[in-house]
């Protein structure tokens, strides 16, 4: 992702504030937006259903990275009415806006007391278009007549220039085409793009101008009318009978996200705040995944990066392999076909890299910022690699395997040819264009990567988890090269991974600090702070056990644990600052990253630990959702965790978190060749007494689990096998 602020603690007067950073005028938690997507198509309304302007507004309707309707507010005899309530379906399909009436005067005179009109506002996305039905009612015992007039307005800003981003030439806005029942805004880019807002309504207003449309309502005693509004990016006339349109989009909506869903194992747990949290999990992952040609691909988070990410997609891959592998095989696949072939500076690209960014705006395409197709992450194609092993650990899918494999070999070589950019045998990064990210691990902001002095550590720069991702990508694809006969490439990658091993511990280790550093810089001298990176060579495996235990203690200690969760930085490091994007703050998926490499080494209490102070941080989130990052702040008796103002919500990773999280509780793994699931070490919260798991996928075959406690012990019962599956438990 792109660096997000620049009023970070610690900030010197000749750093440079990031291009691309999204600055913070405004308050996504203060807002606490209502957001809806599909496909290529994102809305992010207030509480009304409103889309309301104003500076750093990240209000709108989007398709395809540019702002399509930046206005849309409604209005009752000239006021905005009074929210009732405000609701997300639980399975994300639909929005849900109750209004009523304020007092309305005509000078002094009030003509309609409060609460006798109704509106109930549904919206919903499908296929492209934004659907929405005004049901007004009216609970009074005499007829009334009012207007309702909704105000419209399309600027077109490319995302970019919602984020923050000045740009100083723009396309040309046409004037609006007006018919009866249809209002046209229409703009032509800098790229030659037109770009058209087409919006339909039924019945046709009163009125219809540039600045919206206005209904005449006669109402009569106890009645109501409906009105329909249809908003679409066609270039061509909306089809008649929105009415239709709307009961047929909806149900096709919902009948869509209820087949993603199937996709997954089922959680349900004894404990009904948790069952929610899943729920919503499921629901806002199913929302952020686009059907792509190569299969389904999670897009990061809405309202900034609702689009491809590269490592985004492959983490929240990896956090779902055990309950939908096809998500692995969709971002595979997606991932193989856009895999850099040649060289090109201004994308950061190199033959062999994996995606780091997909954007599909004006400014994408005029270069205006590099990410129309831009690979500038240094972990992405050892994520690519490990997640290609995994997805064949656990699906036994050697078809796909094969068919990417190529892109596998060429991954692999751009670690060792492009990666490995001074040839030491650690993977570094450095930009290779000024407008390139300067930073480019998953923590990108401009200060995060720094030494215990707190100065800015210079390039090429060697992160901690991405040697430990490289030695696992390299374990995996042995894995996948025996499977495919190729021997002697097996055994020069485990011997690869080996060596990688043994020079890590020996320049990574910082054994004051009782860690691994989190980089080496250019001049190869380790940045010995204290950070969550470190947990990461857990997850993956590359640490030496002894280590790997001083590593967890550290992270489940006071410096780094907030009781919500593991801090980025420890709280002792120089630019810590609870507040800040990644120096300090919390992110769910870091977090379950770090549990799964508890769990791979059986630290399962703190792998507990984690489990527990992420589900106590999201029984204080809105809609039980955990946000992509919160701040560090420690916790305190009876208050709940601090927002950060411009966090993604939903976002995927963190989405995904709680599952991950719940796999490295339960110590869940899979032996296809002997369709097994295998529960180690299984362990529950206190607060969980017991979980069942529905139609864990394993090659064709499903199984039911129930894992409970009684009497201090835990126990694993098989519920329901279809095939051959079996269940193993270890004590």
């Amino acid at each position: 992702m792109t660096d997000p602020t620049a009023s970070q603690h610690g900030m010197q007067a000749s750093e440079n504030v990031p291009v691309f950073y999204i600055p913070a005028t405004t308050s996504l938690q203060e807002r606490r937006p209502r957001t809806l997507k599909h496909g290529e198509t994102f809305a992010v309304f207030d509480h009304n259903g409103d889309i309301v302007r104003g500076l750093g507004s990240p209000e709108g309707l989007f398709h395809a990275d540019t702002r399509h309707l930046s206005l849309c507010t409604l209005t009752l005899g000239g006021r905005r009415p009074l929210l009732l309530s405000s609701t997300l379906r639980a399975d994300n399909a639909t929005l849900t806006c109750d209004l009523t009436n304020p007092d309305l005067y005509e000078g002094e005179r009030l003509v309609l007391e409060h609460d006798i009109i109704h509106v109930r506002r549904t919206k919903f996305l499908w296929q492209g278009d934004c659907f929405e039905r005004l049901g007004i009612s009216n609970y009074s015992s005499a007829e009334q007549h009012l207007n309702l007039q909704l105000s419209l307005g399309a600027d077109f800003a490319d995302l970019f220039e919602v984020r923050g981003t000045r740009r100083e030439r723009r396309g040309i806005l046409h004037e609006p085409d007006i018919g009866p029942d249809q209002l046209l805004f229409s703009y032509t880019g800098l790229d030659g793009v037109r770009r058209v807002t087409r919006i339909g309504f039924d019945p046709a207003p009163a009125v219809l101008q540039a600045s919206g449309a206005l209904f005449r309502l006669r109402l009569p005693p106890q009645g109501g009318c409906t009105v329909y509004v249809e908003v679409g990016f066609k270039d061509r006339a909306l089809d008649r009978g929105l009415t239709l349109r709307f009961r047929s989009g909806l149900r096709q909506a919902r009948h869509a996200l209820r087949r993603a869903s199937c996709r997954m194992a089922s959680v349900e747990t004894s404990n009904e705040i948790f069952n929610e949290l899943a729920r919503r999990t499921v629901a806002d992952l199913c929302m952020l995944v686009t059907d792509k040609p190569e299969g389904p691909y999670p897009y990061a988070g809405i309202p900034w990066f609702s689009a491809v990410f590269g490592r985004d997609a492959l983490i929240t891959a990896l956090q779902l392999l055990w309950m939908d592998p096809s998500l692995a095989r969709g971002v595979l696949r997606f991932l193989a076909a856009h895999q850099a072939t040649r060289h090109d500076p201004a994308a950061d690209a190199e033959p062999g890299k994996i995606l780091h960014e997909m954007r599909l705006g004006e400014m994408a395409a005029l270069g205006e910022v590099p990410f129309r197709c831009y690979y500038g992450s240094v972990d992405s194609t050892p994520l690519f690699v490990l997640l290609a092993g995994a997805y064949l650990e656990r699906s036994g899918d050697l078809e796909t395997v094969r068919a990417i494999w190529p892109n596998v070999r060429a991954a692999l070589e751009w670690i060792d040819r492009h990666g490995d950019r001074d040839g030491d045998g650690f993977v570094e990064y450095g930009r290779r264009s000024e407008q390139g990210l300067a930073n480019q691990g998953w923590k990108d902001s401009h200060d995060s990567i720094f030494h215990a002095d707190g100065q800015l550590a210079a390039g090429p720069i060697a992160l901690v988890e991405v040697q430990a991702y490289v030695y696992a990508a390299k374990r995996m694809a042995a894995q996948i090269a025996r499977a495919l006969g190729e021997q002697q490439y097996a055994a020069t990658l485990y011997q690869q991974a080996e060596s990688l091993r043994v020079k890590f511990e020996i320049q990574f280790w910082c054994e004051e600090l009782g860690t691994y550093a989190l980089a080496l810089d250019g001049e190869k001298r380790p940045c010995q702070v204290s950070s969550s990176n470190a947990g990461h060579a857990l997850f993956a495996g590359i640490a030496e056990f002894e280590r790997a235990r001083r590593v967890a203690a550290g992270l489940v200690s006071d410096a780094f644990f907030c009781g919500w969760g593991i801090r980025t930085i420890a709280r002792r490091e120089a630019r810590y600052n609870p507040m800040s994007y990644h120096n300090g703050s919390v992110w769910p998926h870091d977090n379950s990253l770090i549990a799964l490499g508890f769990a791979r080494y059986g630290f399962r209490a703190e792998a507990v630990r984690v489990f527990d102070g992420l589900f106590a941080a999201a029984t204080y989130m809105d809609l039980r959702r955990l946000p992509e990052l919160f701040c560090g702040f420690a916790r305190r008796p009876g208050h709940g965790p601090t927002l950060y103002p411009v966090a993604c919500n939903p976002q995927a990773w963190a989405a995904a978190a709680p599952m991950a999280l719940l796999q490295a509780c339960l110590g869940l793994s899979f032996d296809v060749s002997a369709r097994i699931v295998r529960l180690e070490q299984p362990t529950l919260p206190e607060w969980l007494e017991q979980v069942t798991v529905r139609h864990i996928p394993l090659c064709g075959d499903q199984v039911d689990v129930r894992v409970s406690r009684a009497a201090g012990q835990i126990a694993v019962t098989t519920l329901n096998r279809i095939g051959e599956v079996r269940v193993a438990s270890v004590s």
